[in-house]
């Protein structure tokens, strides 16, 4: 079997003490209103470390976790990928990316959601992934349509960060819908 945590241009892989830079960067970055889950004071480099090290401490998988994309490139920190609300028994889970500025537009993203979503749907059984994104967010619109996720409702007046109200746009692929355009993984 391939690496399943390996595409062309990333590979997934848990995360590490010294990654709290990366999530330091990312968390700057997402502090552009036009990209916010919500604007939040300043951190600590030392709360970074320490949350960064809880996470790096903790077992792979279960029901909610966290993976670092790195790029095969340089080997860098790229951004996270994540995996919540984890339901077992109705076979459905929430995911979220977060790149950092200078590795987006490069395709990372969508391919550490293909990566994801495979181990998903193939190893976990799963079989629907949800995401909610803001309405203004038009990139991570795009970047799931383009992955073959479907607009399922929108949340009107949902959340409430920089000043106002803004709406979340749920959108959701079942594992039919991606295995229609994507390879299962094989044992050859």
């Amino acid at each position: 079997m391939d690496d399943m945590w390996t595409g062309e241009k990333v590979r997934l892989r848990g995360v590490e003490p010294e990654d709290w830079e990366g999530f330091r960067d990312l968390a700057r970055y997402t502090v552009d209103v036009r990209a916010a889950d919500l604007i939040e004071p300043p951190r600590s480099e030392e709360s970074f470390r320490a949350w960064t090290a809880e996470r790096a401490g903790r077992p792979p998988g279960g029901e909610a976790f966290r993976l670092v994309v790195e790029g095969l490139a340089d080997r860098a920190f790229a951004g996270s990928v994540t995996v919540g609300a984890f339901d077992s028994r109705a076979g459905r889970f929430r995911t979220g990316i977060g790149i950092t500025r200078e590795n987006r537009r490069k395709g990372y993203a969508a391919e550490a959601t293909e990566l994801l979503l495979t181990y998903m749907f193939a190893e976990q059984r799963c079989n629907k992934c949800e995401v909610e994104i803001h309405a203004f967010n038009d990139a991570s619109l795009a970047l799931y349509r383009a992955l073959g996720f479907v607009e399922e409702g929108r949340l009107r007046q949902h959340e409430f960060f920089a000043g106002g109200y803004h709406d979340v746009v749920l959108m959701g692929i079942t594992a039919s819908e991606y295995w229609a355009t994507h390879r299962p993984p094989s044992v050859r």
